[in-house]
């Protein structure tokens, strides 16, 4: 397990090298997650190994949330003074989140030729 997990902080870390490295707009974290996605999907022994791993952390997910609601506790005064205008962000960004989702697979759907009646 903690190969495993050096696995995955290896790939978090070589995201992160290569974001600041070259100045690009994309979270390190991120470019680290692709490049393990690839990686395993390349490598199909690699991702049996790591799955056990992969499940316990996915396991205790709420816990990495638990920094995140201390920060927000300690922010409250800001959340007041902004609050109309983030429950506006947050309630558009899902309504756009949603649409974006239909469209996909309406468009999907026309791409592959699905009526729906089936």
């Amino acid at each position: 397990m903690i190969r495993n997990i050096a696995i995955l902080l290896v790939f978090q870390l070589g995201g992160e090298t290569l974001a600041r490295g070259a100045a690009l707009s994309v979270p390190g974290p991120v470019i680290g997650l692709g490049a393990l996605f690839l990686t395993l999907l390349a490598v199909p022994a690699l991702a049996d190994r790591m799955r056990d791993t992969a499940n316990g952390l996915l396991a205790h997910l709420s816990l990495l949330f638990v920094p995140a609601g201390v920060g927000v506790s300690t922010h409250l005064a800001t959340f007041a003074d902004a609050g109309p205008a983030l429950v506006a962000a947050l309630v558009g960004s899902t309504v756009l989140a949603i649409l974006a989702g239909v469209g996909a697979f309406l468009l999907t759907a026309r791409l592959t030729g699905s009526r729906g009646d089936e």
